[in-house]
């Protein structure tokens, strides 16, 4: 996300569509004319030297995860596929053309059921497109794809078909492929879930959310957020204990280790395989290991 909004700027459809928009073949409903103009005069500029506007996307992302990629080579890195919330891809440029208005956008459209649904599985197209391109054709070969929140197991293999209608197949060329587990059906259908991917990586953040049954977007309820919760906790020992035994990666990429220290050592008591901290914390943390 950072990759698509700092680099790219711009929403995949209205890329996609960017010749229909151009030339007034594609009309958006409660949008006039002057505001469809509006859109791909800034998309033109935007993408000066691309005749494709798609080629533009596939392009910049793969620059993006490339240097990612180069920096720890020959280290495996892990990339997550897009989980935008409705609200967040409106911002992009012609955001507003293709984002439906959801009452909760946290529980709504977002991750894995984008990507084979009719209205994105092409945009999902160029993520795969440009995971390839690093993997392929700039040799960078350490990239592995994350799918975030994934419902449900047929949803997994409804994604995975779409990967490798793409040409992402897991386990061809070493392509692994990962999955996040943060929604409880992933933990309790996480034997199922295993059979399909080469590991989890812990979204500790919304698995508390859901566990816990509140909107994390929410001031209000804000402080009841707290993945030091026991009940979180059962659930990401559960993971973490499956992934092992299974023999698959198994780490976490939420805020909690950054901010609460014993909960990262929690982490390391339960044999998890990597966490994920934020710049600021790292000293704090390791110190923190030492002394306990």
């Amino acid at each position: 996300e950072f990759i698509i909004a700092s680099e790219i700027k711009a929403h995949p459809n209205a890329l996609i569509d960017y010749e229909k928009l151009r030339s007034g073949k594609k009309t958006i409903h409660h949008h006039s004319s002057a505001e469809i103009k509006k859109i791909v005069r800034q998309i033109e500029r935007l993408t000066q030297g691309y005749k494709d506007k798609k080629e533009y996307y596939v392009d910049k992302l793969a620059e993006g995860i490339a240097k990612i990629a180069a920096t720890f080579w020959p280290k495996e890195i892990i990339i997550r596929f897009s989980d935008f919330k409705t609200n967040e891809y409106e911002t992009l440029i012609g955001g507003s053309l293709y984002e439906p208005k959801e009452e909760n956008p946290m529980l709504g459209w977002r991750g894995a059921s984008r990507y084979y649904d009719k209205d994105f599985v092409e945009a999902f197209g160029l993520e795969c497109r440009a995971i390839k391109k690093v993997r392929n054709e700039m040799g960078l070969a350490n990239v592995a794809p994350m799918v975030p929140f994934c419902r449900t197991v047929e949803e997994a293999k409804q994604v995975l078909r779409a990967m490798s209608g793409y040409g992402l197949k897991r386990g061809e060329k070493s392509l692994k492929v990962y999955m996040m587990a943060e929604i409880p059906s992933n933990v309790i259908l996480i034997d199922d879930f295993l059979k399909l991917f080469d590991g989890l990586s812990i979204g500790s953040n919304d698995l508390t959310q859901l566990t816990l049954g509140l909107d994390r977007d929410s001031g209000v309820i804000s402080h009841i957020a707290n993945e030091n919760n026991q009940a979180v906790k059962e659930l990401i020992k559960t993971i973490v204990q499956k992934c092992n035994q299974k023999k698959k990666y198994v780490g976490i990429c939420g805020q909690a280790p950054s901010d609460y220290p014993e909960f990262a050592q929690f982490l390391r008591q339960i044999k998890i395989r990597a966490i994920s901290l934020n710049p600021d914390s790292v000293i704090r943390t390791m110190a923190y290991f030492k002394e306990h």
